[in-house]
C-alpha cells in the first residue's frame, strides 16, 4: 500500500511567539519531526500543507510574515511538495486529491495543527476520499475554545476530537505506535 505523510499546517504562527500559539505546540513539532525524518529516510511521500490567510479579517498566517512560514522543526527539503490551502479541509481548492491519486497514495498518515479545525476536517474528507487514515495523536496541537463564556481546555478539546476521528475516520495512534508497526 503506497503511503505518505500529511504535515498540515505546522506554521509559526502557531508555535512560541506566534499569533496564535497553540498548547503543546513545540511537543507536537517535534513528534512531527520524527515522522518527517522517518518518511525521508524510507524515501515515502511528504506533502506539506502551508495555510495562507485570505480572509479580510484574519489575524494569523498573514501572507509575507514570519507567521505564515513553516516552523524549522519540520521545514521542506528541496523537492518535498509543499501545497497551499485557504481553508480548514486541505483538499478544498487544492491541488491535494489530484497529487495523492497521481502518486497512488492509498494511506495517509496525518500530522499537523488545529486538531479541531485544519487536521479534523482533512481527516474527514481524506475518508470521504477513500484513503486510509492514521492520526499521529502526540504531532497534532490546539488551543482552548470558548462558546457562550465557557471554555473548554486545550487537553479537552484534542481528546474530543481524537475520539471523534477514532470512531470511523481514522486510526489514532502515538508516534511510539507508528513506530513499532513499522519497523
Amino acid at each position: 500500500m503506497k503511503h505518505a505523510l500529511l504535515l498540515i499546517d505546522l506554521q509559526n504562527d502557531y508555535f512560541p511567539n506566534g499569533k496564535m500559539v497553540l498548547a503543546n505546540s513545540v511537543k507536537a513539532g517535534q513528534s512531527a519531526q520524527q515522522l518527517l525524518h522517518d518518511f525521508r529516510k524510507n524515501k515515502k511521500l511528504i506533502v506539506h500543507m502551508q495555510h495562507i490567510a485570505t480572509r479580510s479579517d484574519a489575524t494569523f498566517f498573514l501572507p509575507d510574515t514570519y507567521g505564515v512560514e513553516i516552523n524549522q522543526l519540520v521545514k521542506p527539503n528541496v523537492g518535498e511538495k509543499i501545497i497551499l490551502k485557504h481553508y480548514p479541509n486541505s483538499f478544498q481548492e487544492t491541488q491535494l486529491l489530484d497529487y495523492l491519486k497521481k502518486n497512488h497514495i492509498e494511506k495517509i498518515t496525518v500530522a499537523g495543527m488545529m486538531t479541531h479545525m485544519c487536521v479534523d476536517s482533512t481527516v474527514r474528507a481524506a475518508k470521504d476520499f477513500g484513503f486510509d487514515i492514521e492520526v499521529i495523536a502526540n504531532a497534532c496541537a490546539t488551543k482552548d475554545l470558548e462558546i457562550k463564556g465557557r471554555i473548554t481546555k486545550a487537553e479537552d478539546v484534542q481528546n474530543a476530537f481524537l475520539s471523534a476521528m477514532s470512531y470511523y475516520f481514522s486510526k489514532v495512534i502515538n508516534t511510539e505506535d507508528f513506530f513499532l508497526a513499522n519497523k
